[in-house]
């Protein structure tokens, strides 16, 4: 049985775009390859005595466009290939959304929720101190993922500032606002593929309000999502996380779910009741008739195995990777519209992009300043990749991909190669 490695998901859609676009191979080589990985072992002293070694990642995809830019994830099963991935996806996402950033990633093998506050402080400066020599505001500025948060972030800003010597709150986006976190970060990314939803439903002409939707992984994205989308009266029938899922037919009661989940981290699906709830599992929900499929969890949640059994008429992708280039295929088939990852959810970069702005500046924006700038540039992308992909009659991952790919391949070559 061969391993998945989402890293040739990349590679085969870069392949595909740049053919499309008719570059020649070399025009498009070099990226093709991370041009820095760096892998480090983190010891940490555990609250029992012992000395454990977590191993890191840090990746640069590309820096042709500007610094590197992308998240810190803290997961069990997190390997280089999927940091490596996760970095190109940074890249291309970056550039459809035509921010000044490249692509990069970081991660640390470990399961957050089983660590000491302590030791998760430890292993966080452990961590930054074994990547000190990749980051910073002007060359890699790291970032919230899967199993990080702003608490983190902050530790991360601290540690670097403090072998710096000076405060250097630039070097990571998706702070507290105390240490010059930009307001609306945190729902970014779901408010990002709130913006997405709307836009695709009014091209497909469906309406928002009714609109029986499910929701895979009640993280960050996935919470905020779910109640933006609530706000604004689609019906969500389905959400799940780690543990399962929910199910309701008429709706679920989406801010009492949200309130459950907040009031300790502890929390999971699996213990909700409500009535009228079934308990489902997350395949159970991937296969839901529903319109519209969200998934915001992990990479390789659709691919060949489960890809004939979706039913939903639309999949915005909130995840990263969430469907397989072999799913794509047999979705297409199908007739099933999917908005890529690189547009879906690149609200989070995006607003990450005014966190930087704001604190190499010296300057606070509002809240409202904040989300109109965002809705502007999903709006502008969205229609960018909706319109090249009507106009080629390709699925909007390779529309996103040929506006993606093009813009970075012309500034690599803009700027040449140093012999």
């Amino acid at each position: 049985m061969s391993t998945y490695n989402p890293y040739d998901n990349v590679l085969r859609v870069v392949d595909q775009a740049a053919k499309i676009l008719g570059y020649a191979p070399e025009d498009y080589e070099a990226i093709k390859y991370p041009e820095r990985e760096l892998k480090v072992s983190v010891p940490v002293n555990m609250d029992d005595g012992t000395v454990k070694v977590f191993e890191g990642f840090r990746v640069q995809h590309s820096t042709s466009r500007g610094p590197a830019k992308g998240g810190i994830r803290y997961h069990t099963s997190v390997n280089m290939d999927e940091v490596k991935a996760l970095s190109a996806w940074m890249t291309f996402k970056c550039a459809v959304v035509n921010i000044p950033f490249g692509g990069g990633k970081g991660a640390v093998i470990c399961d957050p929720k089983q660590l000491s506050e302590r030791e998760l402080n430890t292993l966080t400066r452990r961590f930054t101190a074994a990547i000190f020599p990749l980051i910073g505001p002007e060359q890699d500025i790291p970032a919230p993922d899967v199993g990080t948060n702003a608490t983190i972030m902050a530790w991360m800003m601290d540690t670097f500032s403090i072998m710096n010597g000076h405060c250097v709150p630039g070097v990571v986006t998706g702070k507290p606002i105390e240490l010059g976190g930009a307001l609306g970060r945190q729902e970014a990314t779901g408010r990002g593929v709130m913006f997405t939803v709307k836009n695709i439903l009014n091209k497909m002409g469906i309406p928002v309000e009714g609109t029986a939707t499910a929701i895979q992984g009640m993280g960050n994205v996935g919470s905020i999502t779910a109640k933006l989308l609530y706000e604004n009266n689609m019906r969500i029938v389905a959400v799940s996380d780690v543990s399962g899922g929910l199910y309701k037919e008429s709706g679920l009661d989406i801010p009492n779910i949200l309130k459950y989940l907040s009031e300790d981290r502890h929390h999971l699906l699996e213990d909700y009741n409500e009535d009228g709830v079934t308990h489902i599992t997350n395949q159970e929900l991937l296969t839901l008739n529903t319109t519209l499929l969200i998934p915001a969890a992990l990479e390789n949640q659709i691919n060949e195995n489960n890809a004939a059994q979706i039913q939903a008429k639309l999949i915005v992708e909130a995840a990263n990777g969430p469907v397989t280039i072999e799913a794509d295929e047999i979705l297409s088939q199908r007739g099933i519209t999917v908005v890529p990852d690189i547009l879906a959810n690149a609200g989070g970069v995006v607003v990450s992009y005014f966190e930087w702005v704001q604190n190499i500046q010296s300057v606070s924006w509002t809240e409202n300043y904040v989300n109109e700038q965002l809705k502007e540039i999903m709006d502008k992308a969205f229609h960018g990749v909706w319109d090249i992909s009507e106009e080629k009659q390709l699925p909007m991952r390779t529309g996103a991909y040929l506006i993606a790919v093009k813009r970075v391949i012309d500034a690599k070559k803009a700027r040449g190669n140093w012999f």
